[in-house]
């Protein structure tokens, strides 16, 4: 079903999103969230209508994104996420079809420039003495580790692991950014990170968000704690 009575451009998503969550497709919802998040930190919480949403407002939001320094698969994960929503109002006939305002847009994803820090590193971090660290330290060290033996795992993909990741023997999810399904076969030293951190909290592998509901914002804040503990480790 459609929003009804939706408004504006930003109306329209944020109902869209809530549906999308009543009716169980909490991904789809989230990644939705995520790039609707970003545009408000370019646009403001003011409402758009959709006449205001043309290619120009979108070369803007483009340049906004460069010049913050946001990497461009990123940016592409944004944009395609907002004509998705676009799109969306255009099949359920809340605006009439026309030149779509992502036109002039890149929304393909190209390769990621790899950043690596040196395998010495890793191994200091490894041996390194627990006895030492503050508690949130050594949750960082064990964070980082994990990523590190799931192949580079992102940290939003970190906190969004519940049990239904777990499969057998290996560790099965869909990355945030892209949407591409990844399946590892979780290592020993993996599973014991899992059993030494668990808390059993909403099902979360991982303690880092309160809840299956919890915010972007909420994401950001711990994101940002994490990298000052890694900083100090």
């Amino acid at each position: 079903s459609s929003p009804a009575d939706c408004g504006g451009f930003l109306s329209f998503a944020r109902q869209l999103i809530q549906e999308l969550k009543k009716i169980g497709k909490r991904r789809t919802a989230e990644t939705y969230t995520t790039a609707l998040n970003s545009f408000l930190r370019f646009r403001g919480e003011r409402d758009l209508l959709f006449e205001e949403v043309d290619s120009n407002l979108m070369v803007e939001y483009e340049t906004f994104l460069k010049g913050i320094n946001v990497c461009p698969n990123s940016s592409s994960f944004y944009m395609r996420n907002l004509k998705a929503l676009w799109n969306r109002a255009v099949n359920d006939g809340i605006i009439e079809a026309r030149p779509s305002p992502f036109r002039h847009i890149n929304t393909g994803i190209g390769k990621s420039t790899k950043r690596a820090v040196d395998k010495n590193v890793i191994l200091s971090i490894e041996k390194l003495d627990s006895k030492k660290l503050s508690e949130k330290v050594i949750l960082a060290r064990l964070y980082f580790l994990f990523c590190y033996y799931a192949q580079g795992m992102a940290f939003i993909d970190l906190a969004h692991l519940t049990d239904k990741n777990i499969q057998g023997d290996y560790l099965i999810y869909t990355r945030h950014k892209t949407g591409e399904k990844i399946r590892i076969k979780l290592l020993p030293v993996m599973k014991k990170i899992i059993r030494y951190v668990r808390q059993n909290k909403e099902g979360f592998l991982f303690p880092i968000l309160s809840g299956p509901d919890a915010s972007y914002r909420e994401y950001e804040k711990k994101l940002r704690l994490y990298n000052g503990e890694l900083k100090k480790l």
